[in-house]
């Protein structure tokens, strides 16, 4: 099976709007469409790609699996690796991204802030 698990190459996340959250990620995460199709759009994190995918292509990629509405609360959250939360948080203010909470010094010793894309994902960036 070789080097099993390996790292994580893709993230794709569902989404109603593809033009909003590809604007959203063009804008605060300042990276460029790597591709994209009527679909959907890929950015590159470097190691990993994000997949923006309309949330009405995703059935057939999960079938049997079901794609849930935002409406029914967040399941995950995507960690980036700052080197200053406090200098990030006023980077991303001044992009008009709205924190959902921080910056705080969290009990596990790191200092963290988070926000949401225009699909409902949450994202938070540490220290």
């Amino acid at each position: 099976m070789g080097s099993w698990p390996g790292g994580i190459g893709a993230i794709t996340l569902f989404v109603g709007d593809l033009e909003a959250a590809k604007r959203f990620y063009r804008e605060v995460f300042g990276l460029p469409v790597a591709f994209e199709d009527d679909d959907s759009a890929v950015f590159d994190f470097g190691n990993t790609i994000v997949n923006l995918l309309k949330a009405t292509a995703a059935p057939e990629l999960i079938e049997p699996a079901v794609v849930a509405p935002p409406e029914a609360g967040s399941r995950l959250q995507l960690t980036i690796k700052v080197d200053d939360v406090d200098a990030t948080c006023a980077e991303l203010a001044s992009r008009g991204v709205a924190l959902l909470n921080g910056p705080m010094d969290r009990p596990w010793g790191i200092r963290t802030a988070s926000f949401r894309d225009p699909g409902g994902h949450i994202w938070e960036i540490a220290q």
